[in-house]
């Protein structure tokens, strides 16, 4: 494993030397998130855990702590749609890294972290699972195993173009934990679940209710708790 990380590590160097990074927030050359850019996601870092003043406050059933990074803007928003959209993977890691402090700061419990899964499909496109990534690097962060528990049972509307009411309704059921191993896949991810208290990674959040639905699987899989954190929240 040590020399397939090396072996990693070397080629996304050998990739920085012959595509230099562009920051996703000003486009200065040389990082995928420049100095100026990256404190944005420190938003609330030093903020108390909860919901501030002026957004939604219930927290979706049956997660028992939901946290973010940032508001869904500028440079964070910047960051996340060229990871999302543009295959600027080496945003990955200050995302993740962000996510980390966050929940170092304000999280209570979790011994696993799982990412949201995308679908099947949405993947093979892209090629790569963006909330896996911010996951993988959080819970390197965090010294916690991150485990691909979850997959998506079926394919769903774009949550942005639903409004509060429907996004419930759209992801209700869509989620299962993976059963029997795949390449790349954790094996038994349900006896890696069964009994412990998750952490959800996810990229962006509006009302809760895909983390929610995953909660949901989880915990009819065995979890003992869930918790969630996004690097951002979108009101």
């Amino acid at each position: 494993m040590a020399i397939l990380r090396g072996l990693s590590d070397a080629a996304a160097a050998a990739l920085d030397l012959a595509f230099p990074a562009a920051c996703a927030g000003c486009g200065c050359e040389g990082e995928p998130l420049c100095a100026t850019c990256r404190p944005a996601l420190d938003a609330r870092l030093a903020f108390r855990g909860g919901t501030p003043i002026g957004l939604p406050a219930d927290l979706p059933a049956p997660l028992l702590q939901l946290e973010w990074c940032a508001p869904f803007a500028g440079p964070v928003r910047a960051a996340l749609h060229e990871l999302k959209y543009a295959g600027e993977r080496r945003l990955a890691q200050p995302l993740g890294e962000a996510v980390a402090r966050r929940w170092d700061r304000v999280g209570q419990g979790a011994t696993v972290v799982v990412p949201v899964p995308v679908h099947a499909e949405r993947e093979r496109q892209r090629g790569y699972d963006q909330a896996a990534l911010i996951a993988e690097v959080a819970a390197r962060s965090l010294g916690l195993p991150c485990v691909r528990a979850l997959e998506r049972a079926r394919a769903t509307v774009a949550q942005f173009e639903l409004d509060r009411d429907e996004r419930s309704a759209n992801v209700s059921g869509a989620f299962r934990v993976r059963v029997g191993a795949r390449a790349g896949d954790a094996t038994g991810a349900a006896a890696r679940v069964a009994g412990r208290w998750i952490l959800l990674v996810d990229d962006v959040v509006t009302t809760g209710a895909t983390l929610a639905a995953c909660a949901v699987a989880l915990e009819e899989a065995g979890a003992f708790a869930v918790s969630a954190i996004a690097v951002a929240r979108e009101r």
